[in-house]
């Protein structure tokens, strides 16, 4: 017959150490008053049983949470299925495992920023990452997140940024773009309420006014069914344009795709380009001409960060770097 031992409990140790369950808690999370005798009594005995605290139970009660929530702010709940984000959730998920901390996804609808208030008033929550952050969020943040919070976005006196430099890849692939012949060149845009994406439009429309050539803006919201759409009415608005820059990879897919629906070459007669550099990039036919984006970087940055708990600089980007492929 196999006996089985269950782990010691803090009720063991007090019962060992002759003091009260609550005496013990206090001694073992070292907060609240003990006397020398009973902390002494209670290390002891947690010695001699073996005890080890559970982690989530004492981050309770020192009040400095179990989870990292990664939020991300969007028109729908559909924003947390992107790729994008399940790579922010797989870094910080990396970063918080040595600290015994879980990592949650959370949606924060563009019309009720104050969920980020709920959050920080929960317990549970260590500290919170943004992402597809705004002015509207970064407002609702209250001052006693401070130093357990950080955006990958925009940011604010209270709440750091990390961030990547999506113009200068921008500006690098428009470059390009122009360096092989084509001068009558189109983008695909991100959604208009994020600050990332006015970057990425501000480094199109620097390049293309410099060299003289039209602006040719059609909106999207980093999608591949968005990208697919907008191919078709850039083709139908400008039936001249011999490139289209995508706002990320997965619009830029879709573009490919929308091009090869009505008969088009790729990059024959309209090069197209993306920007993430996403694994997906370099396999597609034809291989993906794009922007790096450091995505891992920049979330464990964010999440070592809030974590540390100690001062960072108010915004950290990281820089993007054309990469070169058939598609443009």
């Amino acid at each position: 017959m196999t006996t089985t031992h269950r782990p010691p409990t803090l009720e063991d140790v007090a019962r060992a150490a002759g003091v009260s369950r609550a005496t013990a808690s206090r001694v073992i999370a070292g907060t609240g008053y003990a006397s020398a005798a009973a902390r002494e009594r209670v290390t002891v005995a947690a010695d001699l049983l073996g005890y080890a605290p559970n982690p989530a139970a004492r981050a309770l009660v020192r009040g400095t949470g179990v989870r990292l929530v990664v939020a991300v702010t969007g028109t729908a709940p559909a924003v947390l299925d992107d790729p994008y984000v399940h790579r922010v959730l797989g870094a910080c998920a990396r970063v918080c495992a040595p600290y015994g901390l879980g990592v949650a996804l959370h949606w924060l609808p563009t019309r009720a920023p104050g969920v980020v208030r709920r959050l920080a008033e929960d317990r549970s929550v260590g500290g919170i990452i943004l992402i597809n952050t705004t002015e509207t969020v970064l407002d609702a943040v209250p001052v006693g997140l401070r130093g357990r919070v950080a955006s990958i976005g925009i940011g604010s006196a209270l709440v750091p940024a990390f961030d990547v430099d999506n113009g200068g890849g921008t500006e690098a692939v428009v470059r390009h773009l122009y360096a092989s012949g084509r001068r009558r060149i189109a983008m695909v845009t991100g959604p208009r309420w994020l600050s990332c994406a006015g970057r990425s439009v501000g480094a199109y429309r620097r390049v293309v006014r410099d060299a003289a050539l039209p602006v040719r803006l059609v909106p999207g919201d980093f999608s591949a069914d968005r990208g697919r759409a907008a191919a078709r009415e850039v083709l139908a608005r400008w039936p001249d344009t011999d490139a289209i820059v995508g706002s990320s990879d997965a619009t830029a897919l879709g573009v490919i795709d929308g091009l090869r629906g009505d008969g088009v070459q790729v990059p024959g007669d309209v090069a197209v380009t993306g920007f993430d550099d996403i694994p997906l990039a370099a396999m597609t036919t034809p291989a993906l001409t794009t922007a790096t984006h450091p995505v891992t970087q920049i979330a464990s940055a964010a999440a070592t960060a809030v974590l540390g708990g100690r001062p960072v600089p108010p915004a950290t980007m990281f820089p993007s770097r054309l990469v070169r492929r058939v598609s443009g």
